[in-house]
């Protein structure tokens, strides 16, 4: 109980960095894959040392070293479609998204690994859908199409969470996290001379500087790190469930930070306080349970 208990919390701190990101992504000027490129390259160089520069990687078997990076590449287009859908909408509207991660878990899971189809997890990974519709149906037109860019980013989450739970067991956090950093800058720089030109600049402007050094320390490099460690305790679909918490914080800082708030009405907010119950119900169920 104690161990669960420290990786809910180890989670929580994960979901209000993880929240930040789309603060952060809102904030630095160039665009979603240039962004992204410095995000996991930064992050890769920051776990150099832990990784003891390689050499802890090559005592891994190849075959585990692949599985890692292909689960880095998946993260890669996750985050792609994430800045991305915040460049089309705003973070309140891609972090909105992201209760669906919980539904796509429910049903993805027992598909990708030995798991069986719970029912309740089901039924509340289905609630939140009626939150979504109150959510899209009170934005802008113009905001619906980082809306669904959104959705498609939320799926992928699922994928890689799932993953990551079947192979947490492989290799330490930071092993997993500079595998699948390095992968995806790997990845990502094999597209960077197809889409980088004098309209989309590689390079960020001196104020981007601090913001993608927050971006790939904290809310990267750490939070990645506690949320690996807390798969060790939960399931991937608990760990969903409190990542569905993301919106609330994230939302939460927008509106602070942002001012997103003048851009949604308060029927937004509603389809929000809903993912929340749900978010704190089943809590409260598995605690009872």
């Amino acid at each position: 109980m104690k161990a669960r208990t420290t990786a809910y919390i180890q989670l929580h701190v994960a979901v209000v960095l993880y929240g930040f990101t789309a603060i952060l992504g809102d904030l630095i000027s160039i665009s979603a894959l240039s962004l992204v490129w410095w995000r996991v390259l930064l992050t890769s160089l920051s776990l150099l040392f832990f990784v003891g520069f390689g050499r802890a990687i090559l005592k891994l078997p190849p075959k585990v070293i692949l599985q890692f990076m292909g689960i880095g590449v998946v993260v890669a287009v996750h985050w792609l479609t994430f800045y991305g859908a915040i460049k089309y909408s705003n973070a309140s509207v891609t972090l909105a998204a992201f209760a669906v991660t919980s539904l796509f878990t429910s049903l993805l899971e027992p598909m990708m690994t030995e798991k069986r189809f719970d029912k309740i997890e089901l039924m509340l990974g289905l609630l939140v859908i009626p939150a979504m519709f109150l959510i899209a149906s009170n934005i802008d037109l113009s905001l619906v199409k980082g809306l669904w860019i959104g959705l498609f980013s939320a799926f992928l989450a699922a994928i890689f969470a799932i993953l990551n739970k079947k192979m947490v067991d492989k290799a330490d956090s930071y092993q997993i996290t500079f595998l699948e950093m390095s992968s995806a800058f790997l990845f990502l720089s094999l597209l960077l001379p197809f889409f980088i030109d004098d309209n989309t600049p590689l390079m960020p402007l001196p104020t981007d500087w601090i913001y993608l050094i927050i971006l790939a320390l904290v809310c990267t490099t750490f939070a990645f790190i506690i949320s690996l460690k807390a798969l060790e305790q939960v399931s991937a679909f608990d760990a969903n469930l409190v990542i569905n918490l993301e919106p609330v914080y994230g939302i939460l800082l927008a509106a602070i930070i942002l001012g997103d708030h003048k851009e949604v009405s308060p029927a937004f907010y509603v389809g929000v306080g809903m993912i929340l119950m749900i978010v704190l119900g089943y809590t409260w169920w598995r605690n009872r349970e």
